[in-house]
């Protein structure tokens, strides 16, 4: 309630312009309605969920500063984290300034008017160890008896005050002093000391893995010299080990350690490069990837791919479309993500297909047509080109996977980090501005290929334009400001319209430069088959390509003349001459369809049949005055022709009558005895078996007695047959989600979560396999779980209905 009273009076003490920067750095927290006072406006801003917005979209030095705050504790100046940060020269003063000025903008860290600074507490709760430091000495002392307060003072030489607060307050402000606390460690034992300088040290080498359980009287050589002098604290409520208070580690680390403080970004390795350069090479990059689209949702078009058992489209269909449409895996990935994203593809049953939105986008010139997919993979929560998960298995394409907001913040955390390179310079090579996009977006999911961090994202701007020469280019700079109109305009300006006319040669190809109309694309797709695809694009005539024409129902004068109207001219004669020789074949032979001949010698008899009314639903049909052929199967056509009064007989494969005698059905042959067992034994183990079936008898009454003494073990009901309600409401949301896990595995599961405890379950991932995985610090966000991998060493986020079984750990 207290941030909340400062927020709400550092607010009222803003002018109209800081106010509406605040309200503008945080449209996520001032929603409609309009909040009715600055408290009101104070608890929204201090919203979790508003917080956790905010955060990953902040750079490096202001979670920077963010972190050493929140170690400071509640009260903390200016100065003490100047201190911390060791901001001494103007420069770095200046800059962590800037960073709480920046933060104040966001409503995080605000002063309170009497020389503290403040922070929202979401903000404070981000981090359970921030610098590594533990909680400050009163915290960890709010649990600590009286005479062990005065114990501790005692043994430090303090007198020790009457009451327990003033005890608290003297043994706080002993240990708020570096220099005693440093005067102490001195003197203690060898064991103790390189104990307390592990302990203080441990957090800023590398992770520390503690095994949970309660205190045992045996504690580490010189701890208990520590716990006697408050240096450490046990914490007789809370598992694991005894706890350094932050004040303690902050002076066994030195005067000369401070938390780490980076205000300055990492600039790459530039060279000159000129806005024509970037505008000619952003042109061609765009030009090549909305021709490359148009051939990949064409093919999709033409032969909607099949969606995966486990979901999206699997490895074998994305080969299919890059080979149909001569584009590679990336740029096959993107299209189809931003396609699906933008609506012009969508899931039809076991297929993905176009949407009536497609036929309207495939009408529409390049420059349009590309403004919609870059919008789309502005905003794409995912990275469509990581090909491979963390165990290098393939990943489908459209997989519906778990919006990753670190994946947009990659995007974002780009066009931000190239946008502040100087102005008539680029980046030598584009892979060295992953660290600049880390110091912008350090919570951003860097994708790494091959070590190099946001490899991933990098080569796609390069793909659709957006990076050109290691720079920014002018569809970057609008797409990052989020125009529409502006992003529009520049697409215009640097994709060309569709052409609308080939180069026909006599060499049997068509050129077309830039990118084919949707007309004549599929005017070229339908009577030749396409070589190349990109700035310029190349067809082949064949005999093939020209027969594929007249299949589809054209006719060759209609063939010629379309032909003839895109090349503007005649065409060649070698061209001419193969449309009328291969129409000149086409339709020479026939096929038709047929389940079944029917022939004979009299050709009257098979006039009547095709004319019977009773046999219409055969679908009889003449070919000769000797022969008809039938649409249904042989069986079919017998049965029908003699319950008309024929009297047909079938023939087999090679032309003879097939007989048609049923066999007598006979039981299966005895079961051989086991082996190892002679024929003389096997009768006796048959005698045997027939006396073991036999029913032996029982006596009613024995039975009864042996019921009415037995304990009563009614089972107990499942919840999940709709007759007693659910224990706990984990269960409940646990078993909606999961639906292959049977109670008993979902009452482990949901017990796991509410205690905190681990647990092992067998995973079926989305590419199908299936891992068995041990799992801790369980968070349930439905339809996923949060959880820590052991496998993987890493947080992971499990959907609930891949979960097959659960096992206790």
């Amino acid at each position: 309630m207290k941030s909340r009273s400062t927020l709400a009076t550092w607010l009222g003490s803003l002018d109209g312009s800081r106010l509406a920067r605040v309200l503008g750095a945080r449209p996520d927290a001032v929603s409609l309605p309009e909040p009715r006072s600055l408290g009101e406006l104070a608890d929204r801003l201090q919203r979790p969920g508003s917080v956790a917005l905010v955060l990953p979209r902040l750079a490096l030095p202001h979670l920077q500063v963010a972190e050493a705050l929140a170690a400071l504790g509640v009260h903390a100046s200016r100065d003490a984290l100047a201190k911390l940060l060791g901001a001494v020269d103007d420069a770095t003063t200046r800059e962590l300034d800037t960073v709480l000025e920046t933060l104040a903008d966001h409503a995080l860290v605000w002063p309170d008017g009497a020389g503290q600074l403040r922070m929202t507490g979401p903000l404070r709760q981000a981090w359970d160890t921030p610098l590594g430091l533990d909680a400050p000495l009163g915290e960890l002392l709010a649990g600590t008896t009286s005479d062990e307060l005065r114990g501790m003072l005692v043994t430090l030489g303090v007198t020790p005050p009457s009451a327990k607060p003033h005890r608290l307050a003297a043994l706080v402000e002993h240990h708020s002093d570096p220099e005693r606390i440093t005067s102490v460690v001195a003197k203690a034992p060898v064991t103790a000391r390189k104990l307390l300088d592990r302990l203080a040290w441990a957090a800023t080498r590398q992770p520390q893995f503690v095994v949970s359980g309660f205190p045992g009287p045996d504690l580490e050589p010189g701890a208990r010299w520590a716990l006697d002098r408050g240096l450490l604290i046990q914490d007789r409520h809370r598992y694991g080990p005894a706890r350094m208070p932050a004040e303690v580690a902050l002076a066994l680390r030195g005067p000369g350690w401070h938390a780490p403080f980076e205000p300055v970004p990492p600039w790459p390795r530039s060279a000159p490069v000129t806005p024509a350069e970037t505008d000619r090479e952003a042109s061609a990059a765009a030009t090549a990837f909305v021709t490359h689209a148009a051939s990949v949702l064409a093919a999709c078009s033409a032969a909607a791919p099949a969606r995966l058992k486990s979901g999206g489209i699997g490895a074998r269909e994305l080969a299919r479309i890059g080979k149909a449409a001569q584009a590679d895996d990336a740029v096959v990935r993107i299209t189809l993500e931003t396609s699906y994203a933008a609506g012009l593809l969508g899931r039809d049953g076991d297929r993905v297909s176009p949407t009536e939105a497609y036929d309207a986008w495939a009408e529409q010139e390049p420059p349009e047509q590309f403004a919609v997919l870059l919008q789309a993979w502005r905003n794409l929560p995912l990275t469509p080109t990581q090909a491979r998960d963390e165990d290098n298995r393939a990943l489908p394409a459209i997989a519906a996977a778990p919006p990753c907001d670190g994946c947009v913040q990659a995007r974002l955390g780009l066009l931000a980090a190239a946008a502040q390179l100087p102005a008539g310079q680029g980046a030598q090579v584009a892979s060295d501005l992953g660290p600049l996009i880390a110091w912008h977006r350090p919570l951003a999911d860097s994708s790494p290929q091959d070590g190099t961090p946001f490899a991933a994202v990098i080569r796609e701007a390069e793909l659709l334009g957006v990076l050109a020469r290691g720079a920014l280019s002018a569809l970057g700079i609008h797409l990052r400001s989020g125009d529409t109109e502006a992003l529009s305009s520049e697409c215009r300006r640097l994709v060309p319209s569709a052409t609308a006319v080939a180069r026909i040669g006599a060499d049997l190809t068509a050129v077309v430069t830039g990118t084919p109309s949707a007309r004549l694309a599929a005017l070229l797709d339908s009577v030749a088959d396409r070589e190349t695809s990109g700035t310029a694009s190349v067809w082949r005539f064949s005999a093939g390509g020209i027969r594929r024409a007249l299949d589809a129902g054209r006719i060759p004068e209609d063939i010629t003349a379309d032909l003839t109207a895109v090349a503007g001219g005649p065409l060649p004669q070698p061209l001419s001459y193969l449309i009328a020789d291969t129409a000149r074949g086409h339709g020479r032979v026939r096929i038709a369809p047929a389940a079944c001949v029917i022939h004979g010698d009299e050709p009257v008899l098979l006039a009547e049949l095709a004319a019977h009314r009773g046999l219409v639903a055969l679908g009889l049909r003449q070919l000769a005055p000797t022969v008809l052929i039938s649409r249904s199967a042989i069986d079919t056509t017998l049965a029908a022709l003699r319950a008309e009064g024929y009297a047909p007989v079938a023939e087999t494969a090679d032309g003879t009558v097939r007989i048609e005698k049923a066999r007598p059905q006979r039981a299966a042959a005895p079961v051989p005895p086991p082996r190892g067992t002679s024929r003389r034994d096997s009768g006796r183990i048959s005698v045997a078996a027939q006396r073991a079936k036999a029913p032996a008898a029982v006596d009613p009454n024995a039975l009864a007695n042996q019921l009415l003494a037995a304990p009563p073990t009614t089972p107990e009901p499942a919840p999940l047959d709709g007759e007693v309600p659910f224990t706990t409401d984990t269960e409940e949301i646990v078993a909606g989600w999961a639906k292959r896990l049977p109670y008993s595995d979902i009452r482990q599961l949901a017990h796991a979560i509410d205690a905190g405890q681990a647990v092992t379950v067998e995973y079926v991932a989305t590419s199908g396999s299936r891992t068995v995985r041990t799992l801790s610090h369980l968070a349930l966000d439905p339809p996923y779980l949060e959880a820590w991998c052991h496998l993987r060493e890493a947080e992971r986020v499990f959907t609930l209905s891949r979960i097959h079984s659960v096992m206790p750990e």
